[in-house]
């Protein structure tokens, strides 16, 4: 196994914040959904299911959320809380770091909540990417069903990178997945995980420039015993 390929496509694999308006082939498409099905999962249930949305479909979703975002009436809330409701650290540093980060390529001014929500609305327009994937989960399954459902999307997000192609796996849909639910026909039991961006990434645009940092491994491993192994 080609180790150093490997951990490049790892190292490349980013949050793509803007895309070219090129289509992207159901052929490819499919390929990067079914090596990505190679995800394991507890007693090989694999409990991922995808909506892949493009064309006229894809733009009636981003029309009414877009709107949905702009009334602002309240009554889109999420089915589950992807985020605790009080960061604490380190997760609090390090949220606000990317914040700043991001900004700053865009160069929005701390403060300027206009312009930040204007940046939150390129979520609900895919970022201009021609696809897009929306992964769901039967309600019914158990936490550790989650688990598997994120290594499901960790490997569409890797398999479209080893294919020249940029994505977002973003969790802000999750506000608007009764919009989501009625125009993609979702079961009664399915409910939504994330939605995936994807496409070929614009490589002028300066927020696909942004690298994030990683946290040193000092900070989350700890060896037993704590000694260097031979």
């Amino acid at each position: 196994m080609n180790t150093a390929a490997f951990d490049a496509i790892v190292h490349a694999r980013k949050s793509t914040r803007a895309f070219l308006p090129v289509p992207v082939a159901r052929a490819v498409i499919e390929d990067i959904i079914r090596i990505a099905a190679r995800a394991p999962s507890g007693n090989n249930i694999q409990p991922w299911r995808v909506h892949v949305a493009t064309g006229p479909v894809l733009g009636r979703v981003v029309d009414e959320v877009c709107t949905a975002f702009d009334t602002a009436d309240g009554s889109h809330v999420a089915e589950y809380a992807y985020y605790p409701t009080e960061f604490f650290e380190p997760y609090l540093s390090r949220r606000r770091r990317i914040g700043g980060d991001l900004y700053g390529v865009l160069g929005i001014a701390k403060g300027d909540r206009e312009r930040m929500r204007a940046q939150l609305r390129r979520n609900f327009e895919f970022f201009g990417a021609p696809v897009a994937l929306v992964v769901t989960i039967d309600r019914r399954l158990a936490q550790g069903s989650w688990l598997d459902c994120g290594m499901f999307i960790q490997n569409l997000l890797l398999a479209a990178t080893s294919r020249g192609l940029g994505s977002c796996a973003q969790a802000a849909w999750i506000d608007y997945h009764r919009i989501l639910g009625r125009l993609l026909g979702f079961d009664p039991q399915e409910q939504l995980v994330c939605a995936i961006a994807l496409g070929h990434a614009d490589p002028q645009a300066p927020e696909n420039a942004l690298e994030t940092v990683r946290a040193p491994l000092h900070e989350f491993v700890r060896f037993h015993p704590d000694a260097s192994c031979d």
